[in-house]
């Protein structure tokens, strides 16, 4: 069985910086692609960064400049660096994992920026 897991989630201050780890039981290159989501407070989740199979990358507009993505294969881990954080931030991140087949997700972590 799959499974996904993050940690790095946070409370930090407006233009601070964190990195988020997913951790995937499996070879990461078992994955067509795998991404980070967002849901903030009474918004709908949303993507904001993919990495594909070969090694690149698409990012949500709001985050674009700020955050990238990238992996680690022998540690089997996903990362999101995030700088310049702002309030708007603020949510949920979770990591996701699909093989064409099957969709995998994590139990997602907080990420908390104070003004």
């Amino acid at each position: 069985q799959v499974q996904l897991v993050e940690s790095g989630g946070g409370l930090v201050q407006a233009g601070g910086s964190l990195r988020l780890s997913c951790l995937s039981s499996i070879s990461i290159f078992s994955f067509n692609d795998m991404g980070w989501y967002r849901r903030a407070p009474g918004k709908e989740r949303e993507l904001v960064a993919t990495i594909f199979r070969y090694g690149s990358s698409k990012y949500a507009d709001p985050v674009k400049g700020r955050f990238t993505i990238f992996r680690d294969r022998a540690k089997n881990t996903v990362y999101l660096q995030m700088n310049s954080l702002k309030p708007e931030d603020t949510a949920v991140y979770s990591c996701n994992a699909a093989t064409g087949i099957d969709i995998y997700w994590g139990q997602g972590t907080q990420v908390t920026v104070s003004p």
